[in-house]
């Protein structure tokens, strides 16, 4: 067995699980990254992974598996880059394991992330918001949980994750309404709700009646609503609420984080500070915030119309003489 393979586990149970106490799901996407890299390897030198040295994992090669990722599976810059901050997260550990390989270590760790431009965020307007929210049928268990998921996810921000991991114990409906969550980087919060939402999740939670530490929103057998059928039953809702009259519908794609970028985008029109905004949705960085600002045209507006026009004045139009008109059309 070569120095890699060792070195690959100790990073996984020493530093991420034990040092850094690292989530699932961060565990889960660098092996991910390490388990494409290996079978890349792999079959580019003909060894088993459980062969491949460190050596065999130098800059040429991790360059290669980057343009892989994305010519041959496809994947966005994003996840590129993604896969490639797993692989420096690996190397800077081996550097300090392995100072043999250094040379070819320090190649690795100078690649570079790909620059990716930012489009501009979608969110809803205060009448699709209306429109999908009517979409589910309130003549059943289903749509009653959906109407009250969205509602509860258009109104407080929360991603996707973290709705999921609701449990009926997390929220409090009286003085003071919130609802807590343990959300990304085990970062708890606590988001207020607004009286028309205690109102739609009081209702729920009755009909619920759950224990404190059930699922908020569980599926028919009883587990947790998984990512994709959360996102399934929103495509259904969208389609279903654009075929209902909302035609701004049709060229929309829905998601979970749209409904977060919606509650963001309510904050801001509100005039809540970008600082509150960023606390409320649980960001790391407030520059994380500065999309929402790009996105708001409204904003733009009203910033616009504050400025003082500058002292010009329009120029007149004056016909050209009709000799020298004729000569320019020669």
């Amino acid at each position: 067995m070569s120095a890699l393979a060792p070195t690959l586990q100790a990073f996984f149970t020493d530093r991420l699980i034990r040092q850094r106490h690292a989530s699932a799901n961060n565990v889960g996407a660098y092996r991910d990254a390490c388990k494409l890299l290996l079978s890349f390897v792999s079959e580019r030198t003909g060894k088993q992974p459980c062969h491949l040295d460190i050596g065999d994992l130098d800059a040429e090669t991790i360059a290669a598996f980057l343009d892989h990722l994305e010519h041959d599976r496809g994947n966005s810059i994003s996840t590129r880059n993604a896969r490639l901050a797993a692989i420096r997260s690996l190397f800077r550990f081996a550097a300090l394991r392995h100072p043999e390989h250094a040379a070819d270590i320090e190649r690795v760790l100078a690649i570079p992330p790909k620059r990716l431009e930012r489009a501009l965020i979608d969110y809803l307007t205060d009448t699709e918001i209306d429109a999908l929210l009517a979409a589910p049928d309130p003549t059943t268990w289903t749509g009653r949980r959906d109407h009250t998921l969205l509602t509860l996810a258009i109104q407080t921000g929360l991603r996707l994750s973290e709705l999921i991991g609701l449990r009926c114990g997390d929220l409090y409906t009286g003085t003071g309404a919130h609802v807590a969550c343990h959300g990304k980087g085990r970062k708890d919060r606590i988001t207020p709700i607004t009286p028309s939402t205690v109102a739609v999740v009081t209702g729920w939670l009755a009909e619920r009646d759950g224990h404190p530490d059930q699922p908020l929103f569980p599926s028919r057998r009883g587990t947790p609503l998984s990512r994709d059928a959360i996102e399934r039953r929103l495509a259904i809702y969208t389609t279903r609420a654009a075929q209902d009259g909302c035609h701004t519908l049709h060229d929309k794609k829905v998601s979970a984080h749209v409904l977060r970028h919606t509650a963001a985008m309510r904050l801001l029109h509100a005039g809540i500070d970008t600082s509150v905004i960023a606390l409320w949705l649980g960001h790391e960085n407030v520059e994380t915030t500065q999309i929402y600002l790009h996105a708001d045209l409204a904003l733009k507006e009203r910033a616009i119309a504050r400025t003082t026009p500058p002292n010009t004045t329009p120029g007149r139009y004056r016909p050209p003489d009709t000799v020298l008109g004729f000569l320019d059309t020669l």
